[in-house]
């Protein structure tokens, strides 16, 4: 698709997902000097441009937002401004709508351009110690309507699986995995890179019992390890 040299660009800009330091250079000059940030709350996105002295003009982009304000920030671009995509921890796109606004402007031949950074799938994996040469991504697990069949198919996988969760459904996917009778290798995260970053490791039933003790706030990132493998502890 052909790039006009009159319109704007976007730019999917991944900001830290705790630790206010952990962004790069490269992504605060973008925020400094983008026409406008889109964001998923302007108000977490404050927080971060005041830190560190940014003042560019922000506008709400979230997973309620119409197609208006698609449309609006298409055809911002169209006229020429740049835009900046942020979420409000990690890299846009990733289990949320930052996707949508990216379709879209591929789609009127504007020009989409990634600024990497912290995300919390990658971080997690890294510290893993599971194998990650692949893996599933399920975002955030279903509430109810196929919950437990989603939960079997982990059960079942070859590959790691990745999934969020949230402070309300932590404990209930590690009971629903125990009762499944996973027996194998869990990784749950929570609150990375943040004061109170708690990592646990272990067999399901052992892990459940460490996040019921911890004080459970934040979202969680939960990584199983593939069927039929086990972490061979040092002996």
């Amino acid at each position: 698709m052909l790039f006009y040299k009159y319109m704007g660009t976007l730019f999917v800009v991944a900001t830290p997902i705790g630790n206010l330091k952990d962004i790069t250079s490269r992504a605060l000059e973008i925020l400094q000097n983008v026409n406008l940030i889109a964001c998923e709350d302007t108000r977490v996105t404050k927080i971060l441009l005041n830190h560190y002295q940014i003042d560019t003009n922000c506008i709400s982009y979230h997973q309620h937002s119409n197609h208006g304000k698609i449309d609006f920030l298409i055809e911002r671009l169209k006229a020429g401004e740049d835009i900046a995509l942020v979420t409000d921890a990690g890299t846009p796109g990733i289990s949320d709508p930052g996707g949508l606004l990216a379709q879209a402007a591929w789609r009127e031949g504007i020009k989409v351009e990634p600024i990497p950074g912290a995300s919390a799938i990658t971080a997690a994996l890294s510290i893993s110690g599971l194998p990650t040469d692949r893996f599933l991504f399920l975002g955030f697990l279903p509430q109810k309507k196929g919950r437990q069949t989603i939960l079997k198919e982990i059960v079942d996988s070859k590959i790691t699986v990745v999934f969020y969760e949230s402070v309300y459904r932590i404990i209930k996917a590690l009971e629903q995995l125990v009762e499944l009778n996973l027996d194998r290798e869990v990784v749950v995260c929570r609150e990375l890179t943040k004061k109170f970053e708690t990592i646990n490791r272990g067999m399901p039933k052992e892990v459940l019992e460490k996040v019921k003790a911890d004080q459970n706030k934040g979202e969680f990132v939960v990584i199983i390890s593939p069927n039929k493998y086990l972490f061979k502890k040092d002996k």
